[in-house]
């Protein structure tokens, strides 16, 4: 047994050149922050009085070469861009790390919500099959069901892949990554879960009385639904990301989205026999609701509150509100004949009053926002 060696210089390769260490204070680690050494030190200072699980594992989870990269951004892109670029939206920002997510959403609790929102979906569908509830449904409906609630989907989906999806990526700091990440996802969940339901009724009535595939035909060719493919297609290839959200969250989904499932769909449904459609699309409504634009309003009140940027950031959103505000009325206004469809009408369900009372949801969130009321709107 020979005896062990360390070894200590080079074997075979002849002498070897090693370039000196150079220690440039742009490493990680080489600065020291006061109270660092603190269990309850933070880079960042928390909303409240102290930092939230929400704010622990997102707030500057992303970093930055304005807060903490001194070397600049460590990766780039084939056309030279580097990391993230302000210049990928008009809106400017003096702090891009100030918004909070009001609904605190990571990755934990979306896993959660959105494991819920399946389960009530698919508890919804079993429930009404055990109970046999589809005897009661008109035949009209099952029509309007399989044209155009179906249709929904790809609007969801386009929204979702080409919209937040893209725009999750380029925002700019990891709080506004987050919140889009969760809507993109919404999105993307909720086109699933409508064609996954067609799949169901298909099965359940059979191709002859249920036709699965007409959806397909109505988003590309149903007059009534082309204003609301032209305004998703149109937001689908805008590329500043701040403006296909805001085009998307605050003029496109009050204006048509919630004309369609919240006036239509979940107040059409019932007269027709249908109670588990309202509990299908309502996860979607409830989602939009409470999660997507509540997100959405505080990004725009922060960035219309910007101390240096603020008035200029304002200007801008009512210039794209004027820019996207015409389409959504056209979609909207396009969908009225779904409303002399349905045999069966509830009371009080014309599409003058629903539009109104979209209109004044609309002038809601536009008021806090400290927007102005487009025209294009009430005329």
């Amino acid at each position: 047994m020979t005896e062990e060696k360390a070894i200590t210089e080079g074997v075979g390769r002849g002498e070897r050149s090693l370039p000196p260490i150079r220690l440039t204070d742009a490493e990680a680690g080489a600065a020291v922050f006061a109270g660092s050494n603190s269990r309850k030190y933070n880079y960042f200072e928390p909303k409240g009085r102290r930092a939230s699980h929400y704010e622990d594992v997102t707030v500057d989870v992303q970093p930055d070469p304005e807060k903490y990269l001194t070397q600049g951004w460590i990766l780039g892109w084939p056309n030279g861009d580097l990391g993230y670029d302000p210049k990928w939206t008009k809106i400017k920002s003096s702090n891009w790390h100030e918004f909070r997510d009001p609904n605190e959403e990571w990755e934990k609790t979306f896993y959660i919500n959105n494991s819920n929102s399946i389960r009530q979906i698919q508890q919804s569908i079993e429930d009404a099959k055990s109970e046999n509830i589809f005897e009661d449904w008109s035949r009209d409906w099952l029509n309007i069901l399989a044209r155009h609630v179906s249709t929904w989907s790809h609007a969801d989906h386009g929204l979702g892949m080409y919209v937040f999806m893209p725009a999750q990526r380029a925002a700019m700091s990891n709080m506004l990554n987050n919140a889009i990440a969760v809507n993109c996802m919404h999105k993307l969940r909720t086109a699933q879960d409508i064609l996954l339901y067609n799949l169901e009724l298909t099965e359940i009535f059979g191709e002859d009385v249920f036709d699965g595939a007409a959806h397909k035909d109505t988003w590309m060719n149903d007059p009534s639904w082309q204003g609301v493919r032209e305004n998703v297609e149109r937001i689908m290839n805008e590329k500043d990301w701040a403006e296909t959200v805001f085009a998307a969250n605050i003029v496109f989904e009050p204006l048509v989205g919630e004309l369609f499932r919240s006036q239509f769909v979940m107040r059409f449904a019932a007269p027709n026999g249908d109670f588990l459609t309202p509990s299908i699309i309502g996860v979607s409504e409830r989602e939009f609701n409470d999660r997507d634009l509540r997100y959405s309003k505080e990004m725009y009140r922060v960035m219309g509150a910007d101390e240096v940027h603020g008035e200029a950031n304002r200007e801008l959103m009512q210039e794209w509100l004027a820019k996207w505000t015409p389409y959504s009325v056209a979609a909207a206004k396009g969908l009225e004949p779904l409303w002399s469809e349905p045999e069966t009408k509830p009371a009080a369900a014309s599409f003058e009053t629903a539009y109104e009372r979209v209109q004044t949801r609309f002038e809601g969130i536009l008021s806090d926002l400290e927007l102005r009321m487009p025209q294009e709107v009430t005329a």
